[in-house]
C-alpha cells in the first residue's frame, strides 16, 4: 500500500500542492490559462505549416499531420479542461496522448521537436508539483530523443541528440520546480492573507462587541446619574405630597408643581441619554450654574440647605465639556448619597482649582459610613466615569464624622 501511495504521488497530478488554494486570484488565472490557450494555438499552427512544407515523405506527413490532430484533440478534450481546474484524470490522459505523439513526432519528424517548446510548461501547468513534474519531463524527453537516437548516423550525432533533449529536460525541470516553489510560496501568502482577513473579521466583530459594552455602561451610569435620581426624587416627593394633603393642602400643591418640575427634567435627561448629548443643565450654562442649579433643586426637595462655594476656582482655562459632565456628575451622585444616608443637617459644594486640577467636593455632617466595608454601584460608576477623563474619586467618611467625596480632573 506504502508503495501504491507513493507511485501515484510520483505519476498523477497534484493541483494546488500542500496549500490546496488557487496561487492566483480568478481572474489573473483565467488571463493565464486563456494566454495558454492562445500560445498552443499558434505554434501548433506553425507546426502544421512546418509539416506541409517540410522535407517529409507523402506518407510520413500523414502520419505527422495525424499526429498534430491528434494532439489538438486531446489538449481540447482532455488537456485544456485540466489546466483549466481541478481533473487529475483528464490531466493523466493529456500527458500520456503527449508523451505518445511526441514518440511519434520524433520518428517522423524530429524538425518538429520544437513544440517541446510547449510541451515541457504544459506538463507543469498540469501537475504544480515536482515529483510528478519531473517524472512527465523525463518521460516526454526519451520519448522525444528514441526518434534522433535511431536516426543518428554516428556517435556525434548520437551525442548531439543526448545533448539537446539533456539541456531542453534540464532547462525544464529547473524551470518547473522554481515555478512550483513560487506556487507554494504564493498560496502560503493566499493563506497568510486569508488567515488575516478572518482575524481581521473576528477583530472588527469584539470590537463592535467592545462598542456595544462600552454604550450598555455609558447608559448604565446615565441613568444611574440621572434618570434613576430623577424618579427616587419624584417618589420621595409623591410621599411627602400625599402626607400634606389633609393639613397642608399648599404644602402639597408645591410638591406637586415639584413633581411636575422634576418628571420634565427627567423627560430631557432621558432624551439626552438617547442622544448621547451633555446633561440638560451644561446645555445654555456654565458648571457653576448647573451647580447651583443642582443644589437649589436638592433644598426644595429635601428642605436641607446646600451652599454651593466657588470662592477657591479662581481664574484658569475652561474645563472640556467631558470634564464638566464628570464634575457635574459626581456632585450628583454625592447628593443622591446625602439624601439617601447621611441624615445631614448642613452640605456644601466646594468647587476649586489647585495643583493642574480642577476638583468638586461635596461634604455633609451626616452619620458617616465605614468607606472600607462600603459597596455601591453608584460610586463604582462613578470612578469608572472619572477614569476615563484621567481623573480620580476621594471618599473620606467615619461612622459619626459625616462623609467627603472630593471628584478631581485633570485641569488645562
Amino acid at each position: 500500500m506504502i508503495g501504491r501511495g507513493r507511485l501515484t504521488a510520483a505519476v498523477l497530478p497534484a493541483r494546488g500542492g500542500d496549500g490546496g488554494g488557487a496561487p492566483l486570484s480568478g481572474r489573473d488565472w483565467r488571463a493565464t490559462v486563456l494566454g495558454m490557450h492562445l500560445v498552443s494555438a499558434a505554434v501548433w499552427a506553425l507546426a502544421v505549416v512546418t509539416a506541409l512544407a517540410g522535407d517529409i515523405a507523402p506518407g510520413g506527413r500523414a502520419v505527422v499531420l495525424g499526429t498534430l490532430g491528434v494532439l489538438a484533440a486531446g489538449y481540447a478534450v482532455a488537456g485544456a479542461p485540466a489546466i483549466a481546474g481541478e481533473h487529475p484524470a483528464r490531466a493523466v490522459g493529456y500527458l500520456v496522448v503527449l508523451v505518445g505523439c511526441f514518440a511519434v513526432l520524433a520518428w517522423q519528424a524530429p524538425s518538429l521537436l520544437f513544440l517541446l517548446f510547449l510541451a515541457y510548461p504544459q506538463v507543469w501547468f498540469l501537475v504544480e508539483s515536482p515529483r510528478p513534474g519531473v517524472l512527465w519531463t523525463v518521460l516526454l524527453a526519451a520519448a522525444s530523443l528514441a526518434g534522433p537516437l535511431a536516426a543518428a548516423r554516428d556517435g556525434g550525432d548520437a551525442r548531439q541528440a543526448l545533448l539537446s533533449a539533456g539541456v531542453g529536460m534540464v532547462f525544464s525541470v529547473a524551470l518547473g520546480i522554481w515555478v512550483s516553489r513560487v506556487l507554494q510560496q504564493s498560496r502560503q501568502r493566499a493563506e497568510l492573507i486569508e488567515q488575516l482577513e478572518a482575524t481581521r473579521a473576528e477583530l472588527a466583530a469584539a470590537e463592535r462587541e467592545r462598542g456595544v459594552l462600552a454604550e450598555r455602561e455609558r447608559l448604565a451610569r446615565e441613568v444611574h446619574d440621572t434618570l434613576a435620581q430623577g424618579y427616587t426624587s419624584i417618589v420621595v416627593l409623591a410621599q411627602t405630597a400625599a402626607d400634606r394633603l389633609d393639613g397642608d393642602p399648599a404644602g402639597a400643591r408645591e410638591r406637586l408643581a415639584l413633581i411636575e418640575e422634576v418628571a420634565r427634567d427627567n423627560l430631557a435627561e432621558a432624551r439626552a441619554v438617547v442622544a448621547a448629548f451633555q446633561p440638560v443643565a451644561l446645555d445654555d450654562g456654565t458648571l457653576v450654574e448647573a451647580l447651583e442649579q443642582l443644589a437649589a433643586r436638592f433644598t426644595r426637595e429635601t428642605g436641607l440647605p446646600v451652599r454651593v462655594d466657588t470662592a477657591a476656582l479662581g481664574e484658569g482655562p475652561p474645563l472640556r465639556r467631558d470634564e464638566e459632565i464628570v464634575l457635574l456628575r459626581g456632585a450628583q451622585e454625592a447628593l443622591t448619597n446625602v439624601r439617601r444616608h447621611a441624615g445631614a443637617t448642613d452640605v456644601v459644594v466646594r468647587l476649586a482649582r489647585e495643583a493642574g486640577q480642577v476638583s468638586v467636593h461635596v461634604v455633609d455632617d451626616g452619620v458617616g459610613f465605614d468607606v472600607a466595608a462600603a459597596r455601591g454601584a453608584g460610586l463604582d460608576g462613578l470612578r469608572g466615569r472619572v477614569q476615563q477623563v484621567g481623573g480620580a474619586v476621594d471618599v473620606s467618611s467615619a461612622p459619626g464624622e459625616g462623609t467627603s467625596v472630593v471628584v478631581r480632573v485633570p485641569a488645562p
